[in-house]
């Protein structure tokens, strides 16, 4: 028989004293800078859906109000002395908000749609690490061989292929998130509406009107209804930064996920500390489609790279709300160490544009055949502004550029579908600290992620071999090797790292700034 490690954690739970009188309603307007393509934890993928559906479900790990993975439905954990089995006790009397008991099973069922090819999840990946999960995925085995069991109606037990040290972490994704199985059997695809979508967490769905806003209102089954402070929530999707700010000025909005950078100096002036800057354990990208000529050729991806002055964008276009990034990952991932950066890092902006050219001219490009680039954005004001500098950059080199701009939900759907592009804009922000969450983005396999259909053997091989190894210093010794090769190839350009930018209301309490970059609203409170 096993040993067994006993690891528990307390519950979190929100501190905020009742503001004014207990009988008016709390209502907390929340900007989030994109529109959600879904609520079915598993189909999402973006930032602006995990703020949304965490409000409403929960795992059995969640964040608290500093971005730490703590207990969610489940109110302890033991992990097997082989880091390869883990043992989940529910809390006592968890409900659903239409009344329905939380077990073991909902969250069986769960991780088992995830895998299930038949659901579409183009973010299953996420979660290879549990026994079975990677085969039953590409439709090589059957749901119910996947290793997570019932053992009780209040014990969930989750077996892993091997020891994975941020696996606790990995359940704060909202690809964890439980759905309710007699709500996706009655309604299919609906299940997601108001009316019909049933939740475990602080909040439920009650209006969801494309294009202006989410309401959710508070979920009196949660079970800790009785210290969740705000009683509705409403997110008004809002990618027009400078838009946003007005309504926050107006007192339309209580707090935003963002501001429009180039307003940073004056943002400043006028709202003094309602300005909350902190990293953001994030990169900023050019996707480039490695897939097709001339792309395809590793001395223009490089050329493209040493011809952006990350200094100049990340201070005068973001205002210094990003960091100029030389690197895949950020400094700061957890289990690794300082990144690999691009060899170029320390040249001067002149040398590097020298080098550049000398490629282009390689590559057959040059006066009288210019490279040209279109690139597809999201539209913001910051990714405007930043794709509009760098071509003025690139210019400087004989490349002539064009753009494809479209709403966040269009945009991402077009890269997560295979569309065509030359280089794409995009962001990533951890979903765990571990350099796997940054790497895994390029295996060639990973048919949900890798936009440009990025392919090298011995990229992948170095991920699978370090997915293997226990020993955490040599297993940061293969992940290196492998940003080293995506720092040769440049499949991906990365541009900035990212930082959080909030304007929080004064009238909002228990907001705390964090690398994570969640906000859960049960934990924050509102005087009126």
């Amino acid at each position: 028989m096993s040993t067994w490690i006993k690891r528990t954690a307390l519950a979190a739970v929100a501190t905020a004293a009742l503001m004014g009188a207990a009988s008016a309603e709390v209502v907390y307007n929340r900007a989030n800078s994109g529109e959600p393509e879904t609520l079915d934890t598993h189909k999402t993928s973006t930032v602006q859906e995990s703020h949304i559906l965490r409000d409403m479900l929960e795992g059995l790990v969640t964040y608290n109000a500093k971005g730490e993975a703590v207990p969610g439905q489940a109110a302890k954990w033991e992990i097997s002395d082989d880091g390869k089995t883990y043992r989940f006790t529910l809390r006592d009397g968890l409900k659903w908000s239409n009344g329905d008991p939380v077990t073991s099973e909902d969250f069986v069922y769960s991780y088992r749609r995830i895998m299930d090819p038949a659901t579409g999840a183009k973010y299953a990946n996420i979660l290879y690490p549990i026994k079975n999960a990677e085969k039953i995925n590409k439709g090589q085995g059957k749901p119910e061989e996947l290793g997570v069991k019932a053992v009780d109606p209040k014990t969930v037990e989750i077996t892993l292929e091997a020891a994975t040290p941020y696996f606790i972490e990995l359940l704060t994704h909202q690809t964890s998130l439980p759905v309710h199985r007699a709500s996706v059997e009655k309604f299919g695809k609906d299940f997601v509406k108001p009316g019909n979508m049933v939740t475990n967490g602080a909040y439920k769905l009650a209006e969801f009107v494309p294009n202006s806003h989410i309401k959710l209102v508070k979920n009196e089954n949660y079970y800790d209804a009785k210290n969740v402070q705000i009683d509705t929530v409403n997110y008004f999707p809002t990618p027009d930064f400078a838009a946003m700010v007005r309504r926050y000025e107006a007192g339309e909005l209580d707090t935003t996920d963002d501001v429009p950078a180039d307003q940073m100096k004056s943002l400043k002036e006028r709202f003094k500390d309602q300005v909350k800057l902190g990293p953001y354990l994030g990169t900023w990208f050019f996707v480039v489609n490695s897939s097709k000529a001339p792309f395809n050729d590793v001395k223009v991806r490089q050329a493209l790279s040493m011809l952006i002055d990350r200094e100049f964008v990340a201070d005068q276009i973001w205002g210094q709300t990003m960091q100029p990034g030389y690197s895949f990952m950020p400094p700061g991932v957890g289990n690794y160490g300082e990144p690999a950066y691009m060899s170029y890092k320390d040249q001067s902006p002149i040398d590097r544009e020298d080098a550049a050219k000398k490629l282009l001219t390689e590559a057959g490009f040059g006066p009288g055949k210019p490279l040209k680039v279109e690139i597809r954005y999201n539209t913001t004001d910051n990714n405007r502004n930043t794709v509009i500098a760098i071509s003025e950059q690139w210019k400087q080199a004989g490349i002539e550029t064009s753009f494809i701009n479209t709403d966040g939900k269009t945009h991402f759907a077009h890269l997560r579908d295979g569309g065509d592009f030359d280089v794409a804009r995009y962001g990533w922000i951890a979903d765990y600290s571990d350099p796997n969450n940054f790497l895994f983005l390029l295996k060639s396999d990973n048919k949900g992620f890798n936009y440009g259909k990025y392919n090298n053997p011995e990229f992948d091989k170095l991920l699978d071999d370090a997915a293997k190894e226990l020993d955490l210093t040599k297993r940061a010794e293969m992940m290196k090797k492998a940003e080293a090769i995506l720092m040769r190839d440049m499949p991906w350009i990365p541009i900035m790292y990212y930082g959080k930018s909030n304007l929080i209301s004064p009238k909002i309490k228990g907001f705390v700034q964090n690398t994570r970059g969640v906000y859960p609203s049960r934990f924050l409170s509102k005087t009126q």
